[in-house]
């Protein structure tokens, strides 16, 4: 519950390079997502090319803290392993979350960039990243150490629960 709560998005980075070994647990965390028929249908693309990064900060119209974040992760849906259409999108919000969590626990900081559905963010992505005709953008998550400080958030709120009927 500690990293649930202490997860925030943070858009502000240092300069510090983010360590291969604590990129490669981001990337353990996200594969040991659930998913549907367990096709694990998810690719990644790790980006610390700043270029590349400012470009995406360019072309994104929410992805400015590219050009601080040290590292970008690319998260891709892989239509050939779709067991059942369309809960892909399930199984890569679950992987990126997943990398959310266990960057509390690195001491980094996060933000999901959204991508899918938005078709004109997944077209620029898969021209600037040449990507195959089955593997879809989903979102970007931007990595790195936080360069600013938010509180923890309880957004518990009873009056959302409802038992056994509206």
């Amino acid at each position: 519950m500690q990293e649930i709560f202490k997860r925030r998005s943070i858009r502000k980075y240092q300069s510090k390079p983010v360590e291969k070994e604590k990129i490669d647990e981001l990337l353990r965390a996200a594969m040991a997502a659930p998913s549907a028929g367990n096709e694990q249908p998810w690719h990644y693309i790790v980006i610390d090319d700043r270029n590349i990064l400012n470009n995406i900060a360019n072309t994104h119209p929410h992805a400015a803290m590219l050009r601080e974040a040290p590292v970008g992760i690319l998260v891709c849906g892989d239509l050939t392993k779709e067991k059942y259409e369309g809960f892909w999108v399930q199984d890569l919000s679950a992987a990126t979350q997943n990398m959310l969590l266990q960057a509390v626990s690195l001491g980094l900081g996060t933000v999901w960039i959204g991508v899918y559905p938005n078709e004109t963010r997944v077209n620029e992505l898969i021209k600037m990243f040449n990507l195959p005709a089955n593997i879809i953008p989903f979102s970007i998550v931007a990595v790195g150490y936080p360069d600013e400080y938010k509180d923890e958030v309880d957004r518990f709120d009873a009056s959302r629960i409802h038992y056994n009927k509206w």
